[in-house]
């Protein structure tokens, strides 16, 4: 909760964090055209310091000097994270597009007893405390969404994990149920961006109407903005809420390796082969962004660490056309969106419920697969999809393991 002067200087150094930044990058892209090696962290904090004498660009002495090289450090590992095929590669930081931030690595001092955070250059600043900071600060950042500052503490302590006494469970996700599990319970979607869609829409009709960067076009902007920020918290309140339930009462969480940017992309085609039905697939990609079936799984990956369990992902082929009693596997046991009938025994189910079994014993099949011949020790179940790598193809539908 910075007063007028402090937030104008968070605003400030913000931007002379995004300034280094971008003319960081400028530069390594300069030396990439003329065939020249890229340059290091180090020799990037000397260019800094060249940049801090010039006069034309001495105001960034007025920042400090450890928030300016943390920007350095992020753009050094966003190249390496490039070069790793970890990440797309590094792009310029815009005013108004990019999320101000800057980091503190030392200096900062704590009081929670009575809710105030020291930062250099900025003195005493009060704070909401949403939870107790356990453990030593190891850097501070502070960033800035829709007209509010946030700060993110980042600690180091030891943690006994514990043992999870919990059993097995398979999650079978989808858009008419968020969240569907093989021992029967359903999670009914939220819809957040649904529920506020035509408010966003109207805000975005009355931006439209205004002038181009005038006082008035910003402030209908800042409007958006909120809409948009809304609907972003109450999905991530809803997805933890819902992932901490699961990783709590369950050892062993199995999901489906689903691919969310292909099963969201546009089926408009190309003008010489248009596509079909692009009116109805533009309505499901909406529905599918709106469930965030990518930040649910990684809030399942990190929760059942922190609780002694573990997140295995399987291949979604065929979980939903194999039936469960007989293993029979057909496209026509899939008879609605719904409704599951095997056509070779007759079981019938709900097919959501029937995915989520499948998917249980798909994990499990999984599992039997990791033992190892020599030894005969079961390795990691989680250390697969933590490394990226991906599973591979397990019959469904065993009756027997």
């Amino acid at each position: 909760m910075p007063n007028g002067e402090q937030a104008r200087d968070l605003r400030r150094f913000a931007g002379s964090c995004r300034f280094v930044f971008n003319r960081a990058l400028a530069l390594q892209q300069e030396r990439h055209a003329t065939g020249e090696k890229k340059l290091g962290y180090a020799d990037l904090c000397s260019a800094l310091t060249e940049w801090k004498a010039d006069p034309s660009t001495a105001w960034l002495c007025d920042t400090p000097s450890q928030a300016l090289q943390q920007s350095l450090k992020d753009l050094d590992r966003a190249y390496t994270n490039f070069f790793a095929k970890r990440a797309d590669a590094p792009r310029f930081k815009k005013k108004g597009q990019s999320r101000d931030s800057l980091r503190y690595p030392q200096g900062v001092k704590l009081d929670q007893a009575n809710g105030r955070l020291f930062l250099p250059k900025l003195g005493w600043l009060r704070y909401r405390n949403s939870r107790e900071v356990l453990g030593a600060v190891k850097n501070v950042t502070v960033s800035q969404s829709v007209g509010k500052w946030f700060v993110a503490i980042q600690t180091e302590r030891a943690v006994e994990i514990p043992v999870h006494q919990g059993t097995a469970v398979g999650v079978d996700v989808g858009v008419v149920r968020f969240a569907t599990l093989s021992d029967g319970t359903v999670y009914a979607p939220f819809n957040s961006f649904k529920r506020l869609e035509q408010a966003l829409a109207k805000a975005q009709q009355a931006m439209s109407r205004k002038t181009k960067f005038s006082n008035n076009w910003k402030k209908a902007k800042a409007q958006v903005q909120r809409i948009h920020a809304k609907i972003a918290n109450a999905r991530h309140d809803y997805l933890h809420k819902t992932s901490a339930t699961i990783s709590k009462n369950h050892a062993l969480v199995f999901v489906e390796d689903l691919q969310v940017k292909n099963m969201s992309a546009s089926a408009a085609g190309t003008m010489d082969a248009p596509g079909t039905n692009v009116r109805a697939k533009s309505g499901l990609n909406k529905a599918i962004l709106d469930q965030g079936w990518g930040e649910f799984r990684r809030q399942l990956d990190d929760k059942t660490v922190w609780t002694g369990g573990h997140l295995i992902a399987v291949p979604p082929h065929y979980t939903s056309q194999t039936c469960p009693c007989c293993g029979h596997t057909a496209k026509e046991n899939r008879q609605t969106q719904a409704r599951f009938a095997c056509v070779a025994c007759g079981f019938e189910e709900n097919a959501d419920l029937v995915g989520a079994i499948n998917i249980l014993r798909a994990g499990h099949a999984r599992l039997a697969c990791e033992v190892s011949p020599a030894g005969g020790q079961q390795q990691e179940p989680a250390e697969a999809i933590r490394s990226g790598s991906t599973p591979q193809r397990v019959a469904v539908g065993i009756p027997v393991l």
